[in-house]
């Protein structure tokens, strides 16, 4: 028998996630689309340990995702702000929080809620851009950069029917 070789596949969520996948991140990106711009508010909105939070917008920072700007000369204070890379990331925010509201919010319903200028409460939902319909994993396909599709064994097999999924599976 023969070790199988990890080939990781290349992929923009492990990319992505290599920047904003800790929890600390994504709550120092939350913190700042909720308007808590400074670091002493982010410390106390979030819960992060001071020297976590340094690091994680530092990051940030060098990611493109915020941008640190002076608000005070003495002594020096800084305050962090959402670069275009950064905004494009709401989506993804308002997706998680989504999620927790469903299925981690408990009795007392969700902890916050987000309203949209027209008055209703924000849900976040994803829709292909060029059709309009909600997007389910089930109607999509993995195509690679060079245009072939993407391996996805589960897929093909339910795509084949009840028959090849059984043989696949002896």
């Amino acid at each position: 028998m023969t070790a199988a070789t990890a080939q990781p596949r290349a992929c923009s969520v492990a990319r992505t996630l290599d920047i904003v996948g800790e929890k600390w991140a994504l709550l120092a990106v939350r913190e700042v689309f909720l308007g808590n711009r400074r670091f002493d508010e982010m410390v106390r909105r979030t819960g992060a340990p001071r020297d976590t939070l340094a690091a994680r917008l530092r990051t940030l920072v060098g990611a493109g995702i915020l941008e640190r700007r002076q608000y005070s000369e003495h002594p020096a204070r800084y305050e962090y702000r959402l670069t275009d890379a950064g905004r494009d990331l709401y989506p993804v925010i308002t997706t998680l929080m989504r999620w927790g509201d469903r299925y981690l919010a408990g009795d007392d319903g969700p902890p916050m809620v987000l309203r949209h200028h027209c008055g209703h409460p924000v849900v976040a939902t994803v829709i292909c851009e060029a059709c309009g319909e909600p997007l389910e994993a089930r109607d999509t396909t993995p195509v690679t950069a060079d245009g072939g599709q993407a391996p996805r064994p589960a897929m093909a097999a339910r795509a084949a029917g009840p028959a090849a999924a059984t043989r696949a599976s002896a």
